[in-house]
């Protein structure tokens, strides 16, 4: 077996990809950088989309409906989001961490903070 790094011939255990600690150092380093990089862009949106929610939750404690145009005027992005909650009506929650969002109608949203 070949080192994924070096391509050097690979002595000990049969289940090891790297031939050294500094090869396996390379990898992980560079796979964090890379991680990073990709994940930095996607978590400035997620961070944005929060702070638009908040902006308009203001010091309301639990639920404020507002319409959908407001949202995409604040270049909100709706295909963002951190996980998503189905109720026991159906309705589909889509969260920012400790936001949520529903489509009301076609015209409104309700944003829930949990």
């Amino acid at each position: 077996m070949k080192c994924r790094i070096c391509s050097a011939i690979i002595v000990g255990r049969k289940d090891k990809i790297f031939c050294s600690v500094k090869c396996k150092n390379y990898y992980h380093v560079n796979l964090r950088k890379v991680t990073a990089i990709e994940v930095k862009e996607i978590d400035t949106i997620l961070h944005r989309n929060r702070s638009i929610l908040l902006e308009f939750m203001g010091k309301r404690k639990v639920k404020h409906k507002i319409d959908r145009v407001l949202l995409e005027k604040k270049n909100f992005r709706f295909k963002y989001h951190t996980h998503i909650q189905v109720n026991s009506k159906g309705k589909t929650y889509y969260y920012v961490y400790d936001f949520a969002w529903m489509e009301f109608s076609t015209d409104e949203i309700l944003i829930v903070r949990k």
